[in-house]
């Protein structure tokens, strides 16, 4: 009973301070924090454990995301197309759903489908190890799995300049 009384409290927070988020424009913001070799070893919706060792090699977008945020659900859609238009890129995204459940995030998906991994932190460990405070948090990562770029809220991730940064980052 108290672990869905905090979960439901957490969840009310975030969705607040998603919601303050999304009102400003995202800018990718070069990383300032302490967080030195992230990890996740979390499974996705079907059940594959997904590591971040797994995409070596590959700029990574992680997102770490909510079913209640209303910027994720809308901006969920633009990270399919990004994935289509960095086709062919050594370029991934990972999203990391933030303490709910399977049943909760399956149903989500249903209503907005993704073509990227959805893990699955429902005890939250990852979520407080990344230090993630509000949804959604965007982290870039270089293609040795550092954080290079940060980005609370959320932004049209296929717009013409993203598209270009990234890009950029490709090749380096």
């Amino acid at each position: 009973m108290m672990k869905k009384i905090y979960t439901l409290i957490i969840g009310l927070v975030l969705g607040l301070m998603s919601i303050a988020l999304f009102a400003a424009t995202g800018q990718l913001k070069p990383y300032q924090g302490k967080l030195t070799s992230p990890q996740i070893n979390l499974q996705d919706l079907h059940g594959h454990r997904h590591q971040l060792d797994d995409y070596a090699g590959n700029i990574v977008l992680v997102q770490f995301w909510a079913t209640y945020c209303t910027p994720c659900r809308k901006e969920m859609p633009s990270m399919n197309q990004l994935i289509k238009k960095m086709e062919g890129k050594p370029f991934k995204i990972v999203t990391v759903n933030m303490a709910e459940s399977k049943q909760d995030v399956e149903q989500f998906i249903q209503q907005v489908p993704v073509d990227f991994p959805v893990l699955l932190d429902t005890e939250g460990a990852t979520l407080n190890q990344w230090k993630v405070f509000a949804a959604p948090s965007n982290f870039i990562l270089d293609k040795e799995g550092n954080i290079i770029f940060t980005l609370f809220g959320a932004i049209d991730w296929d717009s013409d300049d993203m598209v270009k940064k990234l890009s950029a980052l490709t090749t380096l």
